[in-house]
């Protein structure tokens, strides 16, 4: 267990890298969660959900011309909180905090940055998550939606987002940048508010799921349908299927790291250790550094918001539409596509597709690839090493 949480706490301190150092340590970029509520949101697939309310936060001045906005589009398993901290004591700020902040690639004295929770979010009972899904009180029934509640897509975490910037008065963004799941939300807000966006950047991304990928994403899905307690979504009168939560949660580890950062932190397999040996049933302390977090985890997590995020990512192409190509085609922003290099999870070819589809079009992409040993992780682990990229970027006329 030593080890377990040795390792938990170097992933997350890996994000605070030396970009930090631009901003005082004994002066933290202080944020505050807010919320954002509307009715009557309809989804890409035509259903209404009544009421809905998601988390924000921002860094920064908004401008008189309201022109200086960068919106943050959040990973799989993240929330709104990208940089910051919530109070100045807590042991680690948000997960981009080495590139947003004061004088860092995405500078606050520039900039007014803004993040929200996105809807069906993976995290609900995470007091510091505000978001609407499966978990939330249908207002019509009085209890939890469960699988009542609609498929959403891509698409309608971008509309959501859109419905809050509007409520600030906002028309235009210098940029959208995200991350994995984040980094699908950024493309297709150039695509459905073409005329809004200066600027994307597309971090271990995709411009569309191939079979492969939609392959892998149902192997999130199955531990928690398969667990007795998941009772076709309706468990919360009930046991939360946390065996199926945990499974999936340690699968998204496992398969969000690469080879080489696994081995080197994970425990060095024994040869033929005896509990092993007694019986299958019994675990290895290799499988207990992956689970043990994982279980953690997983009280804060909901199955069925998990299933609600795995399948908005598996019906992911940008567009929407046809075919991919005809989705690109309405892009007008600059864009910037980084992949990770050791990613097994989105893999550069993905990105590689968008970017050769934009150049068919006549379109000038950036394209450039992130090293590190952490594979999807590097994304966010090894994101400072391409600081200098962004903030270049963000400043193209």
């Amino acid at each position: 267990m030593k080890r377990l949480t040795c390792f938990v706490a170097l992933l997350f301190s890996l994000i605070v890298s030396a970009g930090s150092a631009a901003q005082d340590a004994s002066e933290p970029l202080l944020v505050e969660k807010q919320s954002f509520s509307f009715e009557n949101f309809e989804t890409l697939g035509g259903e209404v959900i009544p009421e809905v309310t998601i988390g924000w936060e921002s860094y920064g001045e908004l401008n008189e011309a309201k022109d200086n906005v960068i919106l943050i589009t959040h990973f799989f398993s993240g929330n709104s909180h990208a940089a910051g901290k919530y109070n100045g004591d807590d042991a680690l700020p948000g997960y981009w905090d080495s590139i947003i902040g004061p004088g860092k690639a995405i500078d606050t004295n520039k900039y007014f940055v803004i993040s929200s929770d996105t809807l069906v979010n993976a995290f609900p009972h995470d007091p510091n998550v505000i978001t609407t899904g499966p978990a939330s009180i249908n207002p019509e029934t009085g209890k939890p939606y469960g699988l009542d509640f609609p498929v959403v897509t891509i698409r309608d975490f971008v509309n959501v987002q859109h419905r809050l910037l509007t409520s600030l008065g906002i028309e235009q963004l210098h940029a959208v940048i995200g991350a994995s799941m984040g980094s699908l939300q950024a493309l297709e807000w150039s695509i459905a508010y073409p005329d809004m966006v200066e600027r994307m950047v597309s971090v271990i991304g995709a411009g569309a799921m191939d079979a492969w990928t939609i392959m892998t994403l149902e192997h999130w899905a199955r531990p928690i349908k398969n667990d007795p307690n998941f009772n076709n979504g309706d468990y919360y009168d009930a046991e939360a299927p946390l065996t199926g939560i945990t499974s999936t949660l340690a699968m998204i580890t496992q398969q969000a790291m690469h080879p080489v950062s696994m081995n080197m932190r994970a425990p060095k397999p024994e040869v033929l250790p005896e509990p092993a040996l007694e019986s299958v049933l019994n675990s290895t302390p290799v499988l207990d550094f992956l689970f043990a977090n994982a279980a953690q985890r997983a009280p804060l997590a909901d199955g069925n918001h998990l299933l609600y995020l795995v399948r908005a990512n598996q019906l992911f192409i940008a567009g929407h539409e046809g075919d991919l190509a005809s989705g690109l085609a309405k892009v007008k922003a600059k864009t910037l596509f980084l992949p990770a290099k050791r990613d097994l999870l989105l893999q550069p070819y993905l990105a590689q597709q968008a970017v050769s589809l934009l150049e068919q079009q006549g379109k000038t992409p950036g394209y450039d690839e992130i090293d590190g040993v952490w594979g999807h992780l590097d994304g966010l682990f090894s994101i400072q090493s391409k600081a200098s990229r962004i903030e270049a970027f963000l400043e193209t006329e």
